[in-house]
């Protein structure tokens, strides 16, 4: 009897002590904010990975981290305002996916850490000294670099050899769109190709864009990597497959939703070693001290699918490098 009063009481203080315990727990919790440009639908790109990476390096949100979860919905010109709301709330490192997204959390902190799944250029668009040694309060992953570029041209033309002229889509909002278009242009005329750019800032555009597409006579399509366009991107290969044009995207989901490729570095890499970035800094590491890191390891997704809907034949050389083949 007197074992099992002395069994229910240790129960009870256990009980007692676990709501304690939690709010002890909670207290020396760190605070992470997510800025993220793109749909809540699809933060799984950064949040799936990026929390793993998290785990695996023993920490766990609603434990030991404390996440604030910022969208903006594709819509950059928001994010300057969740950027300020993370700032406000005093977090203790703002993780952010794309150069807006970097541009905005700059904008809004000089002093809180930031880390970037992605930005371009970023040496060249002033967020580092280098890429060694950054300085200030940014650092990361860059996510491109000219051959990256030139790469999401020329892989679709070898699929569709005989085109002379190929439009590229992208986001004049988008400070990093004209170095781009540069590269772009510069890898055009060294394949003796016409290179055209059309713009396009939103939803509404795309009507206008696909327009003078097909005024342009172009064969191929290059959509920019970007904030806005990203999750217009099964929009834009329905209109693609439409004009039956090839397309090539820089986001394997816009693949997988009926555009005919996409090349870029592999996001699945890349979030979980945001992670590791920003559990550095939350151990005590500066982020200007912590080197960007390029891109080492990329994919390249192939649609079948939307190949045979437009009639052409995916050769060999590219289905063999293929890290994923849709069927």
């Amino acid at each position: 009897m007197n074992n099992r009063r002395q069994l229910l009481v240790a129960l009870g203080a256990g009980a007692l002590a676990a709501p304690l315990f939690s709010f002890a727990q909670q207290g020396k919790a760190r605070r992470i904010g997510i800025l993220y440009p793109g749909l809540q639908s699809d933060s799984d790109d950064l949040g799936g990975p990026f929390l793993r990476g998290l785990r695996d390096l023993g920490r766990v949100e609603g434990g030991d981290v404390v996440i604030e979860w910022r969208y903006a919905g594709g819509k950059t010109e928001r994010l300057a305002a969740l950027a300020e709301e993370l700032v406000k709330l005093n977090v203790d490192v703002i993780a952010t996916n794309g150069t807006p997204g970097v541009r905005a959390a700059r904008q809004a902190t000089a002093t809180i850490p930031i880390v970037t799944t992605s930005f371009a250029e970023p040496v060249r668009s002033g967020f580092a000294a280098s890429l060694a040694r950054p300085g200030g309060n940014i650092t990361g992953l860059t996510n491109m670099g000219e051959e990256i570029v030139a790469k999401r041209v020329e892989l679709p033309l070898s699929v569709v050899p005989k085109v002379t002229r190929f439009a590229w889509l992208m986001n004049p909002n988008n400070t990093i769109s004209m170095p781009i278009s540069a590269i772009l242009e510069a890898a055009a005329q060294k394949m003796g190709k016409a290179f055209v750019r059309v713009e396009a800032r939103g939803a509404g555009d795309l009507v206008d864009a696909f327009s003078r597409i097909a005024r342009e006579r172009v064969g191929a399509l290059v959509v920019q990597l970007d904030a806005t366009l990203n999750p217009l991107g099964p929009q834009i290969a329905g209109l693609a497959l439409r004009q039956r044009l090839p397309s090539m995207f820089g986001h394997r989901k816009i693949v997988e939703a009926g555009g005919l490729m996409s090349y870029g570095p592999d996001d699945v890499v890349r979030y979980r070693r945001a992670a590791v970035y920003v559990d550095k800094i939350l151990k005590g590491a500066k982020a200007g001290d912590l080197p960007i890191e390029q891109p080492t390891e990329f994919e390249l997704v192939v649609n079948l699918i939307t190949a045979k809907a437009l009639g052409i034949k995916i050769p060999n050389t590219i289905l063999v490098r293929a890290n994923e083949v849709i069927e």
